[in-house]
């Protein structure tokens, strides 16, 4: 009983054995995966994957690095797809400062549109932060996003700024990263942060855990992410797997 709560089904690198990575993820105990759309092609591509499979979840937002790009056309349609039964999030939505393809004037502006639309639909946001940190939570805390809450997606930070995003009703997600051996920022959150407030991802294709790590990642390695922190916690594989399940299916309001 796992739930991958950020995949990629929607990318290109899926596109010749989708049913094949699906049938893995489910031999390996998927129950569920929330498909995360961050532009018009991937969230198209999301909404069609959701209603295709029953297990299936969506979250649609902007991405910050294609911040530049978005419309006010745009934000109207997300909003509008919001509606949809299987739309469980916003986002993935955030801060992103070490591409610099969209000026951090606008990524701020098109943040913070998203959080109110979040706040407006009563839909939960996922966060994107790369380099970002103090500008993210003081935006967050500007935005009032505590009304929604929702989860910093592959969570990167320390201790310190996890127990602050648990301050504001965010859950702390975390993916691949856990299992590199150099990675000890992971490793201490894992430890750190109660298993109630632990959610657990791929974001496939990309991040892929050890011994998979450089190669393509799919849902079905979320397992390895589990079997991690239940190592670093000192508890049980199957107390994470139903734990993070069920702080998943609360989040989104899956029954």
């Amino acid at each position: 009983m796992l739930f991958d709560t950020h995949a990629h089904l929607n990318a290109e690198q899926f596109e010749e054995d989708l049913e094949e990575v699906i049938g893995r993820a489910q031999s390996e105990g998927v129950e569920n995966i929330v498909v995360v759309g961050f532009d018009r092609p991937t969230i198209t591509k999301a909404m069609e994957l959701v209603d295709t499979y029953d297990f299936m979840y969506a979250s649609i937002g902007w991405h910050p690095v294609d911040a530049i790009d978005m419309t006010d056309e745009d934000l109207a349609w997300i909003e509008e797809l919001s509606s949809h039964p299987k739309v469980v999030a916003i986002g993935e939505m955030g801060l992103d400062y070490y591409w610099d393809k969209s000026p951090k004037d606008i990524q701020k502006e098109v943040f913070r549109k998203q959080i109110q639309l979040a706040k407006k639909v009563k839909l939960p946001i996922v966060i994107h932060n790369r380099e970002a940190t103090a500008d993210i939570v003081e935006i967050l805390r500007e935005e009032g996003a505590e009304a929604v809450g929702g989860i910093m997606h592959c969570f990167s930070g320390s201790v310190e700024i996890a127990r602050e995003c648990l301050e504001m009703n965010f859950l702390i997600s975390l993916g691949g990263p856990v299992t590199f051996k150099n990675a000890k920022k992971p490793k201490e959150v894992a430890e750190a942060v109660p298993l109630e407030k632990l959610l657990i991802e791929t974001d496939c294709p990309y991040l892929a855990p050890h011994p998979y790590r450089g190669k393509r990642n799919e849902p079905g390695y979320v397992k390895l992410v589990a079997e991690q922190i239940a190592l670093l916690k000192g508890i049980s594989y199957e107390e994470v797997a139903k734990q993070t399940t069920l702080n998943a299916k609360k989040l989104f309001g899956i029954k």
